[in-house]
């Protein structure tokens, strides 16, 4: 095990947050607003692109992919100061990662079908773009859900996952109903298959990537028990590379410091797996 990666267990195993607070990474250029044809529907999809600073495009670059809350669109982790958006964009500049934000059917996504796709189909693109190492998710709340999501329907596209606030379990969950309902194309007695299909705690064996969860205990809007029995069951398997960031005493959120150690956490077991 590389030596940067036992390092990180070690802090997280310690509860101690990265040094220095805040990571005081080189301005970034400046965010670009996109657009694609989605192949699903016909209709024009968005997503803001950020490039790292000192952007090379002849070298390689790894890319992150943050996944908005209900509510929100893609630019909720390009300009908002929360510690989950600002986290996100620190670490992809401090690492050199290409720093994508899609609106993945914006503002009621839960990853239904036709956001699915679109995500399938702007990785391709971004793939064709630019020279493309390995592909992260982050994401919070609607984003953190969503993120487990796509990785359990597609693990062979993903390295690692950060899902911050979200749920593992579309069957129990009982919020946001009628906005699932109009993404998956009916209600749970209507689709079943549906909602299991998009519940990561029913395939955990799909979620063979690093993973790192963060949850809080006072969370009613996402609670985080679909979360914790998910991690458990990972963990239960010896699996080093799963972390979970677990305060009971934190609502529907995750400070800077936590994301930021969550997203590090990812990259570097990734990378102990090259």
């Amino acid at each position: 095990m590389p030596a940067a990666f036992r390092f990180w267990i070690f802090l997280l195993l310690a509860g101690a947050a990265p040094a220095g607070g805040m990571l005081h990474a080189a301005e970034n250029p400046e965010p670009m607003d996109q657009e694609f044809k989605a192949q699903a529907d016909g209709s024009v999809q968005r997503y803001v692109e950020l490039l790292p600073p000192g952007f090379d495009p002849a070298k390689p670059h790894d890319l992150l992919i943050a996944l908005h809350g209900h509510g929100s669109d893609r630019w909720q982790y390009i300009k908002e100061a929360r510690g989950e958006c600002k986290g996100a964009r620190d670490v992809a500049a401090k690492h050199g990662l290409i720093f994508v934000s899609p609106d993945y059917r914006a503002r009621t996504s839960w990853m239904g079908p036709l956001a699915e796709a679109d995500v399938v189909q702007l990785i391709g693109l971004l793939r064709q773009k630019h020279k493309i190492g390995k592909v992260f998710l982050a994401g919070g709340s609607m984003g953190g859900t969503s993120v487990l999501i796509f990785a359990a329907r597609h693990p062979e596209l993903i390295a690692g996952v950060s899902s911050q606030n979200g749920t593992a379990n579309l069957v129990e969950y009982a919020n946001f109903l009628d906005a699932i309902a109009a993404s998956y194309g009916g209600t749970k007695e209507q689709k079943p298959e549906e909602y299991r299909g998009r519940s990561p705690e029913l395939m955990p064996e799909k979620l063979a990537m690093p993973l790192a969860f963060t949850v809080g205990g006072k969370d009613t809007a996402v609670p985080p028990d679909s979360v914790r029995r998910l991690a458990a069951v990972l963990k239960a398997k010896g699996r080093q590379d799963v972390l979970l960031i677990d305060r009971p005493a934190a609502g529907h959120a995750t400070n800077y410091d936590d994301t930021v150690a969550a997203l590090e956490f990812v990259l570097a077991a990734a990378a102990a797996k090259r």
